[in-house]
């Protein structure tokens, strides 16, 4: 016997990953029997509010209640299984009623035939899958089946195929019926118990896939034409921008942000529910590729009847997604030329007020050195009167000299000095502008 070695540092997930692969088991289902499946989207409140829901059950049925929530929960009264899954935005639960009777009428006794009145009516959250499925045992030939199967379907269309290699056959017509559940019917010719159940996981999940992959399509059909409304908005704006129309850059501005925040808000609303959608897809595609279907008596298999029909509702829902994208993607280069615009239209106002203040800046030198002339006039004539007083008390105090020459040789000497004076303060300001 070998030893674990002690070691080694293991991972402290390691075992939930091991027993993730073992979480979700199949069924192992006699025949006959009747399967009631239901799956309801739910929040976390309402997830809460079921498991006390599940534990109430147990104590109606006179059984222990369980006391921690699983991913898959399954238990057994009586005749009565039930299964419960938790998935990302889901819950699934399914009944099985273990003997419905050798000669019962095909869903007459559903799986839910056995819970306790009032139970499942009170279940939390919103039901999006909710159908029956009757497996029942047969020997006869393939071509029997419409004169055996069509009466529990009301008259509607039926799907049929032949999984597993022949050894059963699934009938359906994915539609609701009376009693607002939709129906299946397995005819098992060879299967065994852990076979049909298998096969049966399959078509519970099949179907539930399949509705949970078409909620988007109701949002995609609403966004559709708020779509288009905001394409042509989008085109006409840069048709005027290609054609370099006059417009009104501000209330273009405003148009793209608000088409831009239009957009934002639809990915918002609908990432999440078309990225689900593409994963729901390839859920139903794997789950058809491996009933491995045959064609039954001239009508379209499960396959045909998704890739025709739920196919193309799914690349609506991409298609819109990629339109959002490509929508977003063309705001933003809408909204770069339009800032590049404005961007080149303030630049060209710079370059004319810079022009306009170049030409005040020489109309203010011009005036200036005007000023600086009537101020060389302006020094100098006090100067030139204050001379003249000095002049008047030297002469007036006794001193002889020619006062008329004196003033007349000073004059022309003042001038130049105040003139010489004042250039030379200029060019002094000049140079410390330059250093500066």
């Amino acid at each position: 016997m070998t030893s674990q070695p002690q070691t080694l540092n293991f991972h402290p997930l390691r075992g939930e990953l091991y027993d993730e692969l073992h979480s979700r088991p199949f069924q192992v289902l006699p025949c006959p029997a009747a399967v009631t499946h239901i799956a309801l989207l739910t929040d976390d409140d309402q997830r809460d509010a079921q498991f006390r829901h599940l534990q109430e059950l147990h104590v109606l049925l006179g059984e222990p209640a369980p006391t921690a929530e699983v991913s898959c929960f399954e238990a057994t009264f009586g005749h009565l299984r039930v299964r419960r899954e938790t998935h990302m935005e889901f819950a699934s639960y399914t009944f099985i009623n273990l003997a419905p009777g050798p000669h019962h009428r095909p869903f007459e006794h559903t799986g839910a035939s056995l819970l306790p009145k009032g139970w499942l009516e009170r279940l939390s959250g919103t039901v999006v899958a909710a159908f029956h499925l009757d497996l029942q045992t047969v020997n006869s030939s393939p071509n029997n089946d419409l004169g055996l199967v069509r009466p529990w379907f009301e008259g509607k269309r039926l799907v049929g195929s032949s999984p597993q290699e022949g050894k059963a056959r699934v009938w359906g017509s994915f539609k609701l019926h009376s009693d607002g559940f939709g129906r299946f019917m397995v005819l098992n010719q060879s299967l065994s118990n852990s076979q049909l159940g298998r096969l049966t996981h399959r078509l519970m999940e099949i179907e539930t896939y399949r509705l949970m992959s078409l909620l988007a399509l109701p949002q995609a059909r609403t966004i559709t034409p708020r779509l288009n409304e905001m394409d042509q908005q989008l085109a006409e704006i840069t048709q005027a921008l290609a054609d370099n129309r006059s417009i009104d850059e501000k209330a273009i501005l405003a148009e793209l942000t608000d088409i831009a925040a239009r957009i934002e808000a639809f990915r918002a609303q609908s990432t999440f529910r078309f990225s689900a959608t593409r994963a729901y897809h390839r859920l139903v595609l794997t789950r058809l590729e491996e009933l491995r279907e045959d064609e039954l008596s001239g009508h379209l298999t499960i396959t045909e009847f998704m890739t025709r029909r739920l196919t193309p509702a799914v690349k609506t829902c991409e298609s819109v997604g990629d339109r959002l994208e490509d929508l977003s993607r063309r705001v933003d280069r809408a909204s770069d030329m339009m800032r590049t615009r404005v961007e080149l239209a303030i630049q060209s106002q710079n370059q004319q007020l810079l022009a306009s203040m170049d030409r005040r800046s020489k109309i203010q030198l011009m005036m200036q050195h005007t000023v600086e002339g009537f101020s060389v006039v302006a020094i100098s004539y006090y100067l030139i009167s204050l001379l003249k007083m000095a002049l008047d008390t030297a002469a007036a105090s006794g001193f002889s000299f020619n006062k008329s020459l004196v003033l007349g040789i000073a004059i022309p000497v003042i001038l130049l000095a105040v003139f010489l004076g004042i250039r030379f303060i200029h060019h002094h300001f000049i140079k410390l502008a330059r250093r500066e």
